[in-house]
């Protein structure tokens, strides 16, 4: 005859068992979903300064501010109820704008900084309509990089936190690509 300790291991086995059927049920649900959506970026102001830079050997950088105006909708279903319930474990979603910045001299290579970011958790909006937002963070170039570059790219990618599974990181459908200007912005406030 069993003892009350090994039934209740035996449950708490058959527990775990079930438990980890259902984590990897949710996971099972998001994995393959494609999470891009159409994203529409329009960048209506630009300014360039040239700074004083503390932090190394006293030398003047660039630092670049952007005006833009986002919109785009995230969680975009057109499926059925019942997927929309088993899709529903997402935690949260950070959102955020990096800024590609193309410098090919003589070696190309590629600079992401972000420039913008949010958290939305769940049962909040995802969708974004947002006008005339500044940049959050500093694009700021060690050196005079920013200066007449003529392709500076912003894009919307975006972290979906799920209950169980990985974490994606999705780029959304459409960016702008800018140039930065030939001279600097005089002491005017941003």
């Amino acid at each position: 005859m069993n003892t009350v300790l090994s039934r209740a291991n035996s449950l708490f086995a058959f527990s775990l068992s079930v438990m980890a059927a259902l984590t990897f049920g949710c996971f099972i649900t998001t994995a393959f979903k494609d999470r891009r959506v159409p994203v529409d970026i329009h960048v209506s102001k630009v300014m360039l300064k040239n700074v004083d830079d503390f932090t190394g050997p006293r030398e003047r950088s660039d630092l670049g501010f952007i005006t833009f105006d986002l919109s785009a909708d995230i969680l975009l279903t057109n499926i059925c109820y019942l997927f929309t319930f088993l899709n529903n474990t997402i935690l949260r979603l950070f959102f955020l704008i990096p800024g590609l910045l193309n410098q090919s001299q003589l070696i190309y290579f590629q600079i992401n900084v972000v420039l913008w970011d949010k958290i939305v958790l769940r049962g909040e909006n995802t969708k974004l309509n947002l006008r005339d937002m500044k940049s959050k963070y500093f694009f700021f170039d060690d050196g005079n990089g920013l200066r007449a570059n003529k392709n500076i790219t912003l894009s919307l990618s975006w972290n979906v936190v799920p209950n169980a599974g990985i974490l994606p990181l999705v780029v959304g459908h459409g960016h702008v690509s800018l140039p930065f200007p030939e001279k600097y912005e005089t002491a005017k406030s941003y």
